[in-house]
Order: structure tokens, then sequence, then C-alpha cells
């Protein structure tokens, strides 16, 4: 079959690999629709990060570079191994992409997301979503009913910005900030809005992402190249500040304006995932007692994920902004990701 496979910086090649052979407990999934990541960009232009390079092979795969990329996935149920009897072929499922060790202290207090040896599906080995099929175990299959698997592949991003909403505490009576509309500032927005915080500001300088900050749930799009932001906020909620903020672009000054926006008790949730470490004014906490939470992907979120979008609190349709094939993926998904950052959200790529 035919699967993306990283192999280095820069390289990313359509290879012909075998078909996986489901194991018992595992469930052989036909994908249908696959998104593109920020993590796979990433990988594309500074890898390997996630991947493991070729002398550090990851703990619980083995695997080295060259791996099959794709974490964000959904498609068909083809074939169900041994002891699966829960499910049928056909069925519309979506994969939750994880590695896990499952004894470490984290696994077993349920925080399975912070794993010790954690690994991802199309990061760590094991295959991936850029490919015809995956087979997983059992526990990471998720059915989506009538949902599209178009609707699926948005699931796993949507599953991170619900986590991050969960963690916070998220209220309706709350007022939130979400810092950055790309991809997880605008699902986290949606997130916001789906489980009924009825105040949700976004700040935003680009102007195309503005647009898409309103669509996604935002009452008030900031734009920081114009308006001083914690000033802003500051008049919108009263003189009080935001009860919960969330860091979704990775920028020291973009953490300092949330935690300054941050009510004294409030929550600054970290979503994003750093290039460098942070550089934070403790007594920008200390000052008012705010807690910094940091939210790490998601961990028994995609059923209410799933849940959330079939009684249609959110919808995912608005964040495809395009559909490509697999031999299209360099050029016409992760170029144009890179070249037109503003203008795209979700591209999602049909493995078949």
């Amino acid at each position: 079959m035919k699967a993306a496979r990283f192999h280095g910086r820069g390289d990313i090649r359509i290879d012909d690999v075998p078909e996986p052979v489901v194991r018992p407990g595992t469930v052989k999934v036909e994908v249908e629709w696959c998104g593109i990541c920020g993590t796979d960009l990433h990988e594309y232009l500074e890898g390997p990060i996630f991947a493991p390079p070729a002398d550090a092979p990851h703990p619980l795969t083995g695997e080295t570079v060259p791996i099959t990329l794709g974490h964000e996935f959904a498609g068909v149920v083809a074939e169900l191994g041994e002891g699966v009897t829960d499910l049928r072929v056909g069925d519309r499922v979506v994969v939750e992409p994880y590695i896990v060790c499952g004894r470490c202290d984290a696994c077993t207090n349920g925080r399975y997301n912070v794993c010790q040896t954690l690994g991802f599906v199309g990061l760590s080995g094991m295959g991936g979503g850029f490919s015809q099929y995956v087979v997983a175990e059992r526990r990471w299959i998720h059915p989506l009913g009538d949902l599209g698997t178009d609707v699926g592949a948005l699931v796993e991003p949507l599953a991170v910005a619900y986590h991050a909403v969960r963690l916070a505490g998220s209220r309706p009576d709350h007022t939130a900030v979400v810092f950055g509309a790309g991809p997880i500032g605008l699902v986290t927005t949606a997130a916001l809005r789906a489980v009924g915080v009825e105040e949700v500001i976004v700040v935003e300088p680009a102007d195309v992402r503005k647009e898409k900050a309103s669509v996604a749930g935002a009452g008030h799009v900031l734009d920081p190249r114009s308006t001083d932001v914690t000033a802003e906020i500051m008049e919108l909620t009263s003189g009080r500040g935001a009860d919960i903020t969330f860091e979704c672009a990775g920028v020291d000054a973009v953490l300092k304006t949330a935690i300054q926006s941050t009510r004294a008790g409030g929550t600054c949730v970290n979503v994003a995932i750093w290039g460098h470490e942070a550089s934070v004014a403790m007594n920008d906490l200390v000052f008012r007692e705010v807690n910094v939470l940091g939210s790490l992907a998601y961990a028994d979120d995609h059923r209410p994920t799933i849940d959330l979008i079939a009684q249609g609190k959110v919808d995912p349709h608005q964040f495809i902004t395009g559909r490509i094939d697999l031999d299209d993926l360099v050029v016409g998904g992760f170029q144009e990701l890179i070249e037109n950052k503003e203008e795209n959200v979700k591209i999602l790529v049909r493995p078949s």
C-alpha cells in the first residue's frame, strides 16, 4: 500500500509499504481522511523532533525514521482481530492515536496522555494516517455513529481543545480569552462555545484568522497591533480580568499578556507546544495568585468530543479548508499550509 513517510528534514516520500496485519484485540481501519497537523509541519521543517531518529529508537515501538506520518485520521473498520466483538466491518470510526506503556505512574492514574514513554501513531511508529490502512488496539477505536469520516478527522484536534477547556474548569458564566487564532486557537474557541461559555474573546493580528475566529464563536476579536489587549480585556470584564485564558501561540510576549489578562485567582492554560524555553515574569503570577496550567493532547476526551459534534454544538466543517489526495501531500498540503498558513486551517488528505 502507499504511505507518506518522513525520512528526515524536508524529506517526505510516498513509499510502498506492507499492509499491516491484525492481531488479537486490534482493529484494522481503512483510512478515509487524515488531517495535516502543525506537528507534522514541524517534523517536515525542523525534524526529527517527535519522530525517533535513526540512532534513538522509540522505547515502545522500537522504530526509527522513516516512519509513516498522520495522527488525525478516521475511516471504516476493515477487519477485526480475535476477541473484538463489539464492532462490525464497515463501522465509521476515529482512532485515538496513542502509544503508551500502561505501567508508569501517569498511566495507572488515568493520565496516559503524559505517559513517561508516550508515543503517537503517525509520529513514533506503528503506521500512520497518511496510508490506506492502520491497525490499532480496540481501546483506541471510537465509533462515529452517523458522523462522516471527514468530520471524524477533526475529532483529534477538537479533543485537544476540549481537554484544555475541561482542565480549565470552564463554566458558562466564565469570560474566556483565547490568544492566537491558528488551528488550535480556533478549535479551542469552538470548544468553549460548545460547552456553553458565553463570553469568548480572541486575540489575533491576522485579518483572515480574525474572520475565522468570529465564525468559530468569538464575541470579540482583538488585534494586538492596534489595541492594548490587557486594557481592553479589563474594560470588557469591568476591571476583573478574564476567568480563564488560553495561550495557543507559543510566544513569550503572548504568554505574558495572557497572564496579565487573567483575573486574580484565575487560570491561564498553556495549550501551545513551545519551540524554545518560555520566559515568565513570576511576579505576574505571584501578586495575583494566577494559576498556570499545562494541557497536553487528550485523555478520555474523544467520546465527549464526538458527542458534542453529534449534538450540533460544534461544526467541524468550518475548519476544513482543503481536500487533497495522498500523492499531492507535499505540494498541495505541507507547502500550501506553510506558504498560506493564514488562509488555511485544516487540509484533509484522502489516502485511498
